[in-house]
């Protein structure tokens, strides 16, 4: 956790923003004049957790954390959040935070993860994002505020380009080589490193992991994949498809709504460079396309901050 020892946290208007995707959960707080004072991270959640008395449990008690880290730095007046999964109809999630930020309900505004990273990058009608986390989508909000997608269907259905489709694709690859000539992983860097990161080559190991493991824990084999693009062309090859299949995604927005900028955010599509000079090359020259950090969780805090001082939080 980050804090600046010139702000007061005790007595400073105070807005907490928090991003929460498959991998981690990220919060921020922020001042009403935009300073960042704190952040910090914990374990990855989804939205769509909560249609199971297990998952909600495990929701409760990753918020529980998060709101103690929060806590100990200072009290938000008003929470922006953004969840994957999220579909606008769970008031669950909301008094969940307020009652463990001793908030009222009307004070915590919970809305779809993708939706926070978009305003990040772009205002209303401007452009479009691609973003690549443990799954992949592509979004553009209108001017009128009409949220409009490309992909995000799941990482069951589809989401190309994700980590967890890298993920699978490795496994996917080297296991239909086992199948032609058992053992020849051996000679594959790619299927040395995924294997190390399951636990071992016997396949009830990466049968346990592909369908014991949780969406996150899955998608961060994809780091395994990048760590060997320059050795093992399988891996590299991979990675370029991943970065076809983002270019995919707002292919489709501008064949709907006509050519705009584009932004390329996600923590997968940083895992190597050939992702988005492949998403680059799949695109026409005309369309220009920006790679970049997302900083959602702390956009987020800034409009929860302007929200609390404005009156929209109480004390």
């Amino acid at each position: 956790m980050i804090s600046s020892p010139a702000i007061h946290t005790d007595t400073a208007v105070l807005g907490l923003g928090i991003d929460a995707g498959g991998t981690q959960t990220r919060w921020a707080l922020a001042t009403a004049d935009g300073v960042i004072v704190a952040d910090g991270a914990v374990e990855g959640l989804s939205a769509l957790q909560m249609s199971s008395a297990a998952g909600r449990a495990a929701v409760l008690a990753t918020f529980t954390r998060l709101c103690q880290a929060v806590l100990a730095v200072g009290r938000p007046r008003a929470v922006v959040a953004g969840l994957t999964g999220f579909g606008g109809d769970d008031a669950v999630l909301a008094h969940t935070l307020a009652a463990l930020l001793a908030l009222d309900a009307a004070d915590v505004s919970i809305g779809n993860d993708i939706e926070i990273a978009y305003r990040d990058s772009f205002a209303p009608g401007e452009g479009y994002l691609v973003y690549a986390g443990t799954g992949s989508i592509a979004a553009w909000i209108d001017t009128d505020g009409v949220f409009h997608r490309a992909g995000g269907r799941g990482v069951l259905l589809d989401d190309g380009g994700g980590g967890y489709w890298i993920a699978r694709e490795a496994l996917r690859h080297i296991w239909r080589r086992e199948d032609e000539a058992p053992g020849s992983w051996q000679a594959s860097p790619m299927a040395e490193a995924v294997f190390a990161h399951v636990g071992g080559s016997d396949w009830s190991l990466s049968r346990a992991f592909m369908y014991g493991e949780d969406r996150g824990t899955i998608g961060r084999l994809a780091l395994a994949v990048a760590a060997t693009a320059g050795s093992d062309p399988l891996a590299l090859d991979i990675l370029q498809r991943a970065g076809q299949e983002l270019a995919r995604l707002a292919l489709a927005l501008t064949a709907r709504h006509g050519p705009r900028p584009v932004v390329l955010a996600g923590r997968a599509a940083q895992l190597h460079p050939a992702i988005a000079s492949a998403m680059r090359a799949a695109l026409p020259v005309s369309l220009t396309m920006e790679q970049k950090v997302a900083r959602s969780h702390e956009a987020a805090a800034q409009v929860a901050a302007r929200t609390a001082s404005q009156g929209g939080g109480k004390d």
